[in-house]
Order: C-alpha cells, then sequence, then structure tokens
C-alpha cells in the first residue's frame, strides 16, 4: 500500500475508532505515533531515535505555546461561573411575564433564554441541561407538544457555541490562523439571524396549530403587583410615568403610603422613575453610541495623523470621499428611519404605562440587565479594539465572579466545581490539539492532505461547488462526530484549498460554525438530545426528542443558504470595523 492511501486509511481509522468510543484526543495520538512512525521508520537507526518523537515534542510545544488559545480557559470559566452561580431562574420568570400575551410565549421565552444565557455561558451542555430542568416541565404541564418543547430547548441550547464568545471560534481561528476578533464580528449577525428564524418557526407553527402551545390560565399570567402600586395609581394617575413624574413634584400624598417595607420615600420613588424610564434610556444612549462611532469616531481616526504622512511599512492608502466628507448619505436615512421608529415605540408604551408593565420592566432591570451589560461590555471592548480577546474573557470571568456574588448565589464548594470544571474542559482542548497537531503532521508525511487536494482539483469544481461539496462533507461528518473533532481533524483537510477557489476563509469558517449547528441536533450522536434526556420527565422518549429537533436542522440549511446568497451578512461587520 502506497503511503498515501496509508495517510486515507489513517484518516478512516480516526473516525471508526472515535465512534467506538475511544477518547479523541488520545485516539488521534496514537494513530499519530503508529503512522509517523512507520513514516519515519529507519532499519539502520535504534527505533528510539524515530524522528516521530522529535515531532510529538515539537506539535506539543507549539500547541502550547499558542497565544489564541489563553483565552479558552477565561472564558470557560466565565460560563462555569454563570452556571454555577444560577442566574437564570430569575431571568426566565421576568422574560415569560413580558411574553405573556405571544402565542407559545413559554416556547418563546425559552428560546429567548436560551440565546442570552448561551452567549453569556458558551456552553451547549450547561445551557440545554439548565433550560431543561427549569423550562421543560412547565411547558409539558402547560399542554405543549412534546417536540415542541424538546426542539426549542436543544436547538436553543445550541446558539451559543455559534454566537460569540464562543470557544468553537476560538479553535478555529487557532487551526485556521485567523483573527478571533474578525470571526466575533463575522458571526454577530449570522448567529442572531439564526435565533430569528427558529424565533420565526416556533410562532408560525403555534398560530397555525394552536393546540400544540395552549394558553397559559390566568394565574401564571398575572404580573405581582405590589399593594403600594394599585393604592399609588388610584392617587395620582393610571400612567406610572405621569404619576411619579407628579409625585416627585408634590410628593406628599406618596409619602403617605404604606408599602411592604413601611412608608414610601422620596429615594424609592426616584428609583422607580428611573427603573420606568429604562426603555427610554437604553434606546437613547444605544442610538448615542452608534452616531458616536460612525459619525465622530471614524471622523476624528481619519484626521489623527497629518495630511501626507503615513505609518512606517504601511502601504499608502487613499481616504476617498467617504472618510474625507464623513458617511455616506444611506446612513442619515437609516439613523433618521430608525430613530422614528423607536420615538414613535417609545411614545406607544409610555401612553400606558400601567402599574403592570412598570412591575415587568423592573423585573427585566434586576434580572437580564446586570447579565446584558457584562456581556455587551465583554464583546464591546472585543470589537471596537479597546482589549484582546485573552483581555476580554479575563473582564467576562471577573463580571461573572461580580455578578454570582452580588446574587449571593455563589459559595465555595460551587466555585471550586466551576474552577474543576473549567481545568477539566481546558485541558481536554489541550490534548485533542496536541494530538490534531501530531496526527495532521503525520497525515501530510504521508501524503494524505495532496492526495484529497489532487482528487478535489481533479474534479475540476466551481468555487459555488466546492462549498457545497465542503460543507456537505462537514454536514454528513457532524451525524456521528461532535463539532471538536471536525474543527481539529477534518476543517484543515478543507483550509489549503481555499485560496485556490478563492473563497475568504471568514466567510467559509462561519458557514462551518453554523453547519456544526447540526452537529448537536443530528442523531446518533446529538448530544443536546442526551442532555436533554437525563433531566427530562421520564414520559419524554429519546425518539421524541429527535423528532423535535429534526425541523431546526432544516432550518440550519436555509440559514446557510442565505448567507452564502448574501455574504455581506457574514462579512460586512468584520470589513467594517476593520477594513
Amino acid at each position: 500500500m502506497s503511503e498515501p492511501f496509508l495517510g486515507l486509511t489513517m484518516l478512516g481509522l480516526i473516525v471508526v475508532v472515535i465512534m467506538m468510543g475511544f477518547p479523541t484526543a488520545f485516539t488521534l495520538m496514537g494513530l499519530g505515533m503508529l503512522f509517523g512512525f512507520y513514516a519515519f521508520y529507519n532499519p539502520v537507526e535504534p527505533w528510539i531515535d524515530n524522528r516521530v518523537f522529535d515531532l510529538m515534542v515539537q506539535r506539543t510545544y507549539g500547541a502550547m505555546t499558542n497565544d489564541v488559545l489563553i483565552s479558552i480557559p477565561l472564558f470557560v470559566l466565565m460560563g462555569y461561573v454563570m452556571e454555577r452561580g444560577a442566574l437564570v431562574d430569575k431571568m426566565f420568570y421576568s422574560i415569560q411575564l413580558s411574553f405573556r400575551r405571544v402565542p407559545a410565549s413559554l416556547a418563546v421565552t425559552t428560546l429567548i433564554v436560551c440565546t442570552f444565557w448561551g452567549i453569556a455561558s458558551g456552553l451547549v451542555g450547561a445551557v440545554v441541561v439548565l433550560m431543561g430542568v427549569i423550562a421543560m416541565n412547565p411547558m409539558l404541564r402547560a399542554g405543549y407538544d412534546v417536540k415542541l418543547a424538546s426542539g426549542v430547548i436543544t436547538a436553543g441550547g445550541t446558539l451559543g457555541i455559534l454566537i460569540p464568545p464562543s470557544v468553537m471560534i476560538i479553535v478555529y481561528a487557532a487551526v485556521a490562523g485567523q483573527s478571533v476578533v474578525k470571526l466575533y464580528a463575522a458571526t454577530m449577525f449570522p448567529g442572531f439571524f439564526l435565533a430569528l428564524l427558529y424565533l420565526a418557526y416556533v410562532l408560525g407553527w403555534a398560530m397555525l396549530n394552536p393546540k400544540i402551545a395552549p394558553s397559559l390560565p390566568e394565574e401564571q399570567t398575572r404580573v405581582p403587583v405590589p399593594p403600594w402600586m394599585k393604592h399609588f395609581a388610584e392617587v395620582y394617575s393610571p400612567n406610572m410615568l405621569a404619576g411619579l413624574l407628579a409625585a416627585l413634584v408634590s410628593p406628599s400624598r406618596a409619602l403617605g403610603i404604606e408599602g411592604e417595607e413601611g412608608r414610601l420615600t422620596y429615594w424609592k420613588l426616584v428609583k422607580n422613575l428611573a427603573a420606568a424610564l429604562f426603555p427610554l434610556l437604553l434606546t437613547a444612549s444605544t442610538l448615542w453610541l452608534l452616531w458616536w462611532y460612525v459619525v465622530i469616531h471614524q471622523q476624528a481616526a481619519a484626521t489623527e495623523a497629518p495630511e501626507g504622512l503615513e505609518e512606517l511599512g504601511a502601504p499608502v492608502a487613499d481616504a476617498g470621499p467617504a472618510a474625507a466628507g464623513g458617511p455616506a448619505t444611506s446612513f442619515y436615512v437609516w439613523f433618521g428611519l430608525a430613530a422614528a421608529i423607536a420615538v414613535f415605540a417609545l411614545l406607544r408604551y409610555y401612553r400606558n404605562m400601567t402599574a403592570e408593565r412598570l412591575q415587568v420592566v423592573k423585573l427585566l432591570v434586576s434580572s437580564v440587565m446586570p447579565l446584558a451589560i457584562l456581556t455587551v461590555v465583554v464583546l464591546g471592548v472585543i470589537l471596537f479594539g479597546i482589549t484582546t480577546a485573552t483581555e476580554s474573557a479575563a473582564v467576562g470571568a471577573a463580571g461573572a465572579f461580580l455578578l454570582a456574588l452580588q446574587a449571593r448565589t455563589l459559595d465555595w464548594q460551587r466555585t471550586k466545581e466551576a474552577v474543576f470544571l473549567t481545568a477539566k474542559t481546558t485541558a481536554m482542548v489541550c490534548w485533542l490539539f496536541v494530538g490534531s497537531a501530531l496526527f495532521s503532521a503525520v497525515f501530510a508525511i504521508l501524503g494524505g492532505q495532496a492526495l484529497v487536494e489532487q482528487w478535489v482539483l481533479a474534479l475540476d469544481l466551481t468555487p459555488v461547488q466546492f462549498m457545497i461539496l465542503s460543507q456537505a462533507i462537514i454536514f454528513i461528518l457532524g451525524w456521528p462526530l461532535e463539532w471538536t473533532e471536525i474543527i481539529i481533524i477534518f476543517v484543515p483537510i478543507f483550509l489549503p484549498m481555499l485560496h485556490h477557489f478563492d473563497i475568504d476563509p471568514i466567510l467559509w469558517g462561519v458557514l462551518v460554525f453554523v453547519n456544526l449547528q447540526a452537529a448537536f441536533l443530528s442523531p446518533p450522536v446529538a448530544m443536546s438530545a442526551y442532555y436533554l434526556k437525563g433531566v427530562s420527565p421520564p414520559q419524554v422518549t429519546l425518539n421524541q426528542i429527535f423528532a423535535g429537533m429534526m425541523p431546526y436542522m432544516l432550518i440550519v440549511i436555509l440559514c446557510m443558504i442565505m448567507m452564502y446568497i448574501w455574504p455581506g451578512m457574514t462579512l460586512w461587520l468584520p470589513e467594517y470595523l476593520y477594513g
């Protein structure tokens, strides 16, 4: 047997052995050492001098000195602290009250919390298990279809591995030699777009067939309004915003109202007014930040350097009319349209600011906003170039500890568990990189990589055909294998061919990330199904969970098609931010 075919044999064996249940990292190292020993074998030299041992040391050192991997333990620690801190229960309750009048409100809430919590933690297993514990039984008790309940938990739980900060993106960046920051920017829109497709599917199914998601009883949708708010509305105005403004001007009647903790105080009125104004403040700050970055910051950056002076070693760049004259006219048009829609929505919202609505806002502010602020800070400092990915991960881990301590849900035992699980996960990733580096090197030495490239080039494919072929192979591999094996073992086989077909590795990589959502949703591996089965009631079968996941695999394929038709969905943000 020729050496290239030995390489293909090596590739086939790795799939078979992994499917038999052997640990991936040590299987990669074992096969790499075995076939590498044969590739370097010289009967004249002692076997101890075989160069495969030198290759093993070099590849191990190379993996351990990869700076990109430093951020993995910090992001993983952030996720485990979030999960062990049990910060999601109150969030689920407040979001469920916010969407209580929406069809399939529990399923919609589950999907939103899965997306939001997945962004914060980035751990698929933790999100699926946590949401299975919190949301599965309430949906089944409300009469929801088992396939709807299981599908929305398993599909929503996988989004955390796609939307940054994600460990999968960091692993791909290390394998492909790409910028983590650009990959984070590229996955923002596709990740949220896929979540939007999931949400549209759930709402559409519930509206077409209301029996799968019956309306909740009144006691589960009633907002717990404190008695003092009802009395306050009677004294001042049913519109809480108008009443609070009036009470701050003339507080005598308000200070005589009895609350749960005694009489109302002026400070409590101020805090409630701040909560009532929070949607306005959030909208205004978002619009201002967008205006500042696009209009003020960009023009300031363009005028920082003296005219005619170039950075040493930098190519001569033409600023162009857009840089000289500011943003294009279309930006002002879209910004004005967005601002007008926001003003209209706020006016409509505040026109009926009842006590129930104010209480829901207060619940959302107390449960969602701390985590939202941490997530925005972690992503913002990366995307805007303030910190590196590793520094941002450190900020996220520190913020997760502060949130858990503030909520008083993180004790010494849970902290030890989070640190131990972080060390375990980090060790697994490092061993995977060592094994993958050795396996890939031996595979290339045997000529397997060259044989695969020759075969693909001999097919005389167009870039579209190659894109379809590569993504189809990865999709099929997702059925028996997990994303770690696919990214570390098989993605490097395709990477050298992207240049030949003139395919952007950022675009191709994000398509792979979306494609790998199917790896968590496709039997027989489908780890999301097994995570959910472990915390589901006994009457929920594995086949029902599989059936609930299948439609989301089709949605993943639809998302990939739309991403390829409109590549700007992926490439616009990294090109705008970094050129």
